[in-house]
């Protein structure tokens, strides 16, 4: 199809007013979308996004009428920004394709008022923002909507969306066929990482001024949530689990945990559970909010990972030790606070539990730090397998496994 350029032009024109509305009207999404290319392409048949452009068939622009586009314009750039296209490619398509456009549907309703009109198409109806068990879809995760969706497989299609009120309780109202086309690029997951925390501080110091919240539900969200771990797994721990656990498979475990390479085994038996691992954090005063934000969320993500299975204790270190507490489940991890503030000594974990443990020896210890300080000896961990969960790639332990994780300012 060959476009004169008048016609460019003017569809130029118009996806640049409707960014200057929607930069009006939802700030928040509208400085994401000034991070974006624009692009047509006639084959596509509607719109669809790569996490770098967002492309529109021009006979279905030319079918949208000013509203209609912004909403567009909104669903593609929080796909991105709920990094929906970097993931999922494990997961059935249709069905993910479904569940994340649900998600991104109710979060746009619910930064419009929940008025419907607003993310209705005249040649389809109102999109899909109903999860299957009739919430509104901002409340889960895609894969959350996902996994809800897999329980439904046997019902009736149209019990997926029971508002009655869509044409076709299935259609999808973008082309995601591309999502599949790209490759793994975690500098670029990284990079809308760091734009949105960019944008969200943005629209915060405006909404002090303007004395007003405008941050949409999600980004708030986002920001309070932990990162998603970054760590593999899957290859580290089963080494020191595998006496403890013989009967699992390599296929990656149901997650919520949106985002995250943090693969470990799928159990078989539902009886076993990974027990007594000794998680340690690094409290002290070189370990930045974010860094602990980080190692936080490598210790959630292995609970996530574990479904539920993985039993442990969680402590911080600086110069001194704060008491592990144990948990048995997310809700008793989340209530774990960190305190600390002071120098660092890893030779007190040791220490401790030497002194504290030796009834009961962790099956592995778990050190979430920056590094920067006296390694002790291999022969004080007695034995038990150490992992050094570094945030940089300037320290490197002599003995004990070493993992890294990247942080939001290291991007």
């Amino acid at each position: 199809m060959e476009l004169s350029s008048n016609k460019i032009k003017e569809y130029t024109k118009r996806l640049m007013l409707s960014k200057m509305r929607i930069l009006c009207n939802n700030g928040f999404y509208g400085l994401l979308l000034m991070h974006m290319k624009y692009g047509l392409d006639a084959e596509c048949g509607t719109a669809y996004t790569d996490g770098k452009v967002i492309r529109f068939d021009p006979k279905f622009l030319d079918e949208l009428n000013d509203d209609e586009l912004d909403f567009i314009m909104m669903h593609e750039i929080l796909h991105v920004a709920l990094q929906h296209c970097f993931r999922g490619r494990e997961l059935e398509k249709e069905l993910y394709n479904i569940a994340c456009d649900i998600v991104v549907n109710s979060n746009i309703l619910l930064s419009n008022n929940m008025d419907t009109r607003t993310i209705t198409l005249r040649s389809d109806g109102e999109a899909m923002h109903l999860a299957p068990n009739g919430k509104e879809g901002y409340e889960y995760t895609a894969e959350e909507v996902y996994n809800m969706l897999q329980k439904n497989l046997g019902m009736n299609n149209a019990k997926l969306q029971s508002n009655g009120k869509t044409k076709n309780t299935t259609n999808i109202i973008d082309n995601h066929t591309k999502w599949q086309q790209i490759e793994k690029n975690e500098e670029l997951e990284e990079l809308w990482i760091s734009r949105l925390d960019e944008v969200s501080k943005t629209i915060e110091i405006r909404d002090s001024i303007i004395n007003r919240e405008t941050m949409p539900a999600f980004a708030q969200r986002r920001l309070k949530e932990l990162k998603n771990a970054q760590t593999d797994w899957r290859e580290i721990l089963i080494d020191f689990l595998q006496e403890e656990v013989v009967d699992y498979s390599f296929m990656p475990p149901d997650r919520r945990f949106d985002d995250c390479p943090f693969f470990l085994p799928d159990f078989n038996d539902k009886d076993i559970k990974p027990e007594n691992i000794l998680f340690m954090i690094d409290t002290s005063a070189s370990m930045k909010d974010d860094m602990v934000t980080a190692a936080y969320s490598e210790v959630k993500g292995a609970i996530e990972q574990f479904n539920g299975k993985l039993i442990g204790m969680l402590g911080f270190f600086d110069a001194v030790v704060i008491e592990p507490v144990p948990f048995e489940n997310e809700e008793e991890f989340e209530m774990i606070k960190a305190i600390g503030g002071g120098g660092t000594n890893f030779q007190i974990i040791f220490n401790y539990v030497k002194e504290y443990m030796t009834d009961n020896l962790p099956v592995s210890i778990i050190i979430l730090t920056d590094g920067y300080a006296p390694f002790p000896k291999e022969s004080e961990a007695m034995g038990i397998p150490v992992i050094w969960l570094l945030n940089n790639e300037k320290v490197n332990p002599s003995w004990g496994k070493v993992a890294r994780i990247k942080c939001l300012e290291d991007n």
